[in-house]
């Protein structure tokens, strides 16, 4: 589903591996990369998440009468905007011309997931390179590979992340974040801002809260690099569902 390297690995010639001797060989560091994104898709985007489609996005969540009191606009405007800037923002990527990420902020069940796995879907069904983590089991992942040997290290994951073509971190919510993942989360999101490189976040906090949960430094390069759209409802959409009986493409 990723987008192939027309160019071959120098070190293994494309072949995947390396020989050390007649009677050894071993995976070539290329072949490790291309797993650890593999392994973050296949285990970060759920069954559910991989049926979020643009045309599944239902507007009639969020309501025309009540109004969001930072923009004055209704649940429904803000709803309209983000799902166009998501629609803008697959195109740029498509077209090389993506300057600016998203930042998709609101309650828990207000469709901010679903709208960035709509746009994650249709990047990847045009062979674009996208990475979707789910923050808390990024960083889970990596203090993981302090504990016992795995298939990849921390600094493989590290790279996944801060160099792939379009990131979506998933749930940057109110965690115990301590210096340790500050600093993580620091490193990756300051390399895709200098290298201008498209990113998507979710989460449930205000600008405000997010500094006061990250830093200043992170939240200010966040801010540098992604516009803020915001997702409101008036009830979770999950709850709205299951009451409805409708667990299909489930926000």
């Amino acid at each position: 589903m990723h987008r192939d390297n027309d160019e071959k690995c120098p070190l293994c010639n494309g072949r995947g591996i390396i020989v050390i001797d007649e009677d050894r060989a071993a995976p070539c560091k290329c072949m490790v990369n291309r797993n650890v994104r593999v392994m973050f898709q296949n285990s970060m985007m759920s069954r559910e998440m991989q049926k979020c489609s643009f045309t599944g996005f239902s507007s009639r969540y969020y309501s025309k009468n009540h109004k969001d009191p930072m923009s004055g606009k209704t649940y429904y405007e803000n709803a309209a905007v983000a799902f166009s800037a998501a629609q803008k923002f697959v195109r740029d990527v498509r077209e090389g011309r993506c300057r600016d990420g998203m930042v998709l902020t609101g309650p828990v069940g207000s469709g901010k997931t679903f709208l960035a796995c709509a746009a994650a879907n249709s990047l990847l069904q045009e062979g674009e390179e996208v990475l979707f983590v789910v923050v808390p089991d990024l960083l889970d992942r990596i203090r993981a590979t302090y504990d016992r040997p795995h298939d990849y290290t921390e600094h493989e994951l590290m790279e996944a992340a801060r160099r792939v073509g379009v990131l979506i971190l998933d749930d940057l919510g109110a965690h115990n974040y301590t210096e340790w993942t500050r600093n993580k989360l620091y490193s990756i999101i300051n390399y895709r801002l200098n290298n201008r490189l498209p990113t998507v976040i979710t989460t449930n906090l205000n600008l405000d809260e997010l500094e006061e949960y990250l830093g200043e430094r992170t939240t200010s390069r966040i801010i540098e690099m992604c516009k803020v759209y915001r997702l409101l409802v008036e009830t979770d959409i999950r709850i709205v569902q299951r009451n409805e009986g409708n667990r299909e493409n489930s926000y």
